[in-house]
């Protein structure tokens, strides 16, 4: 059975996942296995920057709108935008309605059609809305949605790569970590990351650690519906769809925060 290099994987989970200054020394299969088990720690981390950053306008005496709009602007900014042009690409390829070879090349041209544009607009929208909610209760509903949200999103990407789940092209960062994580350790992930967001939800009591919960089980169910979608359609996962699945995972935890106040 092969070793997992863990300080390997960290570097392939940060430096793939964000644009931190972390050097990824290797991209062989062991390395990128590493890297996905160690997706959410990336999203705890760009979480945790958007928190404090959302926090510092506060103190500085902001709006929540304005905390909001900040706090979903981090995440972009420390993935170079690349979810969301992934989401924004899947979405075309799926709206294109051509077959999938014709799809995915719509998929790879540096341009965003009307369906990308659209569903860009209303998944900010959703995610600044519910920031802007949550932020108006405390800034420590706030910086829990950041998190949660943040961590979810790379928890879905941890759960996309897992064995079976094939490349829809030979090549690119959906060939490279396609089917490389072992479905046991994805498990063993995702009931990592929803222990963690239970801690974080008794913060603030015993009904929100179900909310919290619930938040990253329909975040997941989400993306995993998006999942199915994109590989019956282009016949496998691409850079593109793990860029969407974490946007739609996003989005979706946050949208659960937001609801039952």
């Amino acid at each position: 059975m092969l070793k997992t290099p863990w300080p390997d994987g960290l570097r392939f989970a940060f430096g793939t996942l964000t644009v931190l200054p972390v050097g990824v020394t290797r991209w062989d299969r062991d390395a990128a296995r590493g890297g996905m088990l160690c997706a959410p720690l990336a999203g705890l981390v760009v979480g945790g920057c958007a928190a404090a950053l959302g926090g510092l306008l506060l103190f500085l005496g902001a709006g929540p709108l304005l905390a909001a709009v900040a706090t979903a602007a981090v995440p972009a900014v420390l993935t170079r935008g690349l979810h969301l042009d992934g989401l924004a690409d899947t979405a075309d390829g799926l709206g294109s309605g051509k077959p999938a070879e014709d799809a995915l090349r719509i998929m790879k041209q540096s341009d965003i059609g009307p369906f990308g544009v659209i569903t860009l607009l209303f998944v900010l929208l959703a995610q600044v809305a519910a920031l802007a909610q949550a932020y108006g209760d405390s800034w420590v509903r706030g910086a829990l949605a950041a998190i949660v949200s943040a961590t979810a999103a790379r928890l879905a990407l941890t759960l996309a790569a897992r064995a079976g789940v094939p490349a829809a092209r030979p090549e690119g960062l959906g060939a490279a970590v396609a089917g490389v994580v072992p479905r046991g350790g994805a498990v063993a992930v995702a009931l990592g990351v929803g222990a963690l967001a239970a801690a974080g939800g008794a913060l603030l009591g015993s009904y929100d650690i179900t909310r919290t919960v619930l938040a990253v089980v329909a975040a997941v169910a989400a993306a995993e519906l998006l999942l199915r979608r994109c590989t019956r359609r282009f016949g496998g996962v691409t850079g593109d769809v793990f860029g969407g699945l974490a946007e739609t995972a996003a989005t979706t935890a946050l949208v659960v925060l937001s609801l039952g106040r």
